[in-house]
């Protein structure tokens, strides 16, 4: 897009947006300010923003010190805790990239994001030094593994070499770092997308892009030095969907989860009751297990102001109403990716929205994503690219422009396709934008089901079967008919105790917001759903799985 230069202006031209600035405003405010990071038998480590700051420093010098340079990739296969904290912040400060590894990744694709990014060396967990192992044939161009371990490495039995001691690397560094002036367009870490078809495709955020966003996120929430931030997220998903880089730009307390699972939830619980956590964040799978568990809880807790963002699919009215009702906190549906750094919308009541609408269409407005972030553009398109009215029916691709919204994958031009000329990203999501300006995602394009010519939404189905109060989850997926092209499929899983439920009860309960011909031609009753490595319905592998299912039964 053509940039037009108005009358000049005489800005400080040197002074770059780099992340480690961050640290450094929220040392000069609010350096006694609480770091808690869960440790591994479940106790909290308690340090501050001050204490901190010197191990990034550091960890700057030992990487230097083992020869990371300016440009170098450095891969992290982390859980959520202070060192991951310090990475965040110490690594991509030396100039280095910070390449966030998912370590749910097959060892196919986990080493695939690894030769491709170039990534020399690897920080790993001790408990993750498996995964490690498993990738270390397949990644020829590694340098060395550095371990995060509380032991001596003498202690540590591995196939990987040269290793180090995170701990000891820092114990013999200096505490005072030199931080270089770097160009604020330099890369600040990488995040390879999942779930999609084909190999894992590389995002790579600039400093600039990820500090306007933390700025943006802290400001929109809001966020302050009052808040206390709990990091469920996984913190190599999409930098933990920004809320370390927020929290300290507020300066708000930080709590890291330490390594969990949903059988943890009652202790996490424990962990935001006693300290009195504000914000967190997580896909809906994870809110639907921990209400679970509240649910069944004598003592409920008191989440009240609390803030709980949810994305990744829509949260459904039954969850967040359970939320509210059992314990006062509030999930805030939000929407991103990979590509778009995470957080692109977050939904609000508008105050008169408050007085206009009714209790239940509230309810109703809080299944949308919520309004676009300030600092983006969103267009939505027809199949021919032209841009769709606001008016919340008319329903197309959703295209994203913005100041940390990424205009290429790395290093793989056969991916062209997915971004406009003008510097817009095709989300590949289909959605509408009504007058007031909240998105409604209708569903993922690919995961639309078009039935006999018309077109059925999955998302919209799902979130009306987990308003059954039988129902703990959901999937829809569009599989291949011999007569109407495709017919949806119902994948369901049970709340404990309501096994006799019949495929006619729930036909019944769908019957009452959709059509006889958009019913599904069958339900599946099953003790789990497959899920993508960052939380999300597996579409592609239910597809997969069942795509025979409805011509073997015209046989």
């Amino acid at each position: 897009m053509k940039v037009v230069k108005g009358f000049p202006a005489d800005p400080e031209g040197t002074y770059q947006l780099k992340v480690i600035n961050l640290m450094k405003h929220a040392i000069r405010n609010f350096a006694r300010q609480e770091i808690v990071s869960r440790k591994m038998d479940g106790t909290l480590f308690r340090y501050t923003y001050g204490e901190s700051y010197e191990r990034m420093q550091r960890l700057a010098n030992a990487l230097q010190s083992i020869g990371i340079k300016v440009g170098d990739r450095v891969g992290v296969l982390a859980w959520n805790h202070h060192q991951h904290y310090e990475i965040y912040f110490g690594l991509p400060g030396t100039g280095a990239v910070m390449v966030s590894l998912n370590l749910r990744l097959t060892p196919q694709d986990l080493s695939y994001v690894v030769n491709h990014s170039g990534t020399k060396y690897i920080i790993v967990d001790e408990d993750l030094i498996n995964v490690a192992e498993s990738i270390a044939p397949l990644c020829k161009k590694l340098k060395g593994y550095i371990i995060i371990t509380e032991k001596d490495l003498s202690e540590i039995i591995t196939q990987l070499k040269p290793v180090y001691s995170y701990e000891k690397l820092l114990s013999k560094a200096l505490a005072v770092y030199n931080w270089p002036n770097l160009d604020e367009n330099s890369a600040y870490a990488a995040c390879y997308t999942t779930g999609t078809t084909g190999k894992p495709k590389g995002v790579y955020y600039s400093h600039r892009n990820v500090y306007i966003q933390a700025m943006m996120f802290a400001a929109q929430l809001p966020m302050s030095l009052n808040d206390v931030v709990f990091q469920l997220v996984p913190m190599f998903h999409v930098l933990g969907w920004s809320k370390p880089q927020a929290a300290t730009y507020a300066g708000a307390k930080l709590i890291f989860s330490g390594r969990w699972n949903l059988d943890d939830l009652e202790e996490l619980t424990d962990v935001m009751v006693q300290e009195k956590v504000t914000v967190s964040g997580a896909v809906p799978a994870v809110f639907m297990a921990m209400l679970e568990f509240i649910r069944k809880m004598e003592n409920k807790p008191d989440l009240s102001g609390t803030r709980l963002i949810c994305g990744g699919s829509e949260p459904p009215i039954a969850l967040m109403r359970g939320f509210w009702e059992e314990c006062g906190g509030e999930i805030i549906h939000s929407y991103g990716s990979t590509e778009a750094m995470a957080i692109t919308t977050l939904n609000f009541f508008k105050p008169w929205l408050k007085k206009e609408l009714s209790e239940d269409n509230l309810w109703n407005l809080k299944k949308k994503q919520g309004t676009i972030v300030s600092g983006l553009d969103v267009k939505i398109v027809d199949e021919h690219g032209d841009e769709l009215p606001h008016d919340g029916k008319l329903s197309g691709e959703i295209l994203l422009r913005g100041p940390w919204i990424t205009r290429s994958y790395y290093n793989a031009p056969e991916t062209k396709e997915n971004f406009t000329e003008d510097g817009f990203f095709k989300s590949g999501d289909a959605g509408s934008l009504d007058s007031e300006g909240y998105l409604k995602i209708t569903d993922r394009i690919k995961d639309v089901i078009k039935s006999g010519g018309e077109w059925i939404s999955s998302i919209d189905m799902e979130n009306a079967l987990v308003s059954h109060p039988v129902v703990l989850e959901a999937a829809v997926v569009g599989i291949p008919h011999p007569k109407w092209d495709e017919r949806p499929l119902v994948l369901i899983v049970l709340r404990e105790g309501c096994e006799s439920t019949s495929k006619d009860e729930i036909r019944e309960h769908l019957s009452k917001v959709f059509a006889k011909w958009q019913l599904p031609n069958e339900i599946l009753f099953v003790d789990s759903i497959p899920r993508t490595s960052v939380g999300k319905l597996n579409k592609k592998a239910i597809r997969m799985e069942y795509k025979n299912l409805y011509i073997k039964n015209q046989k």
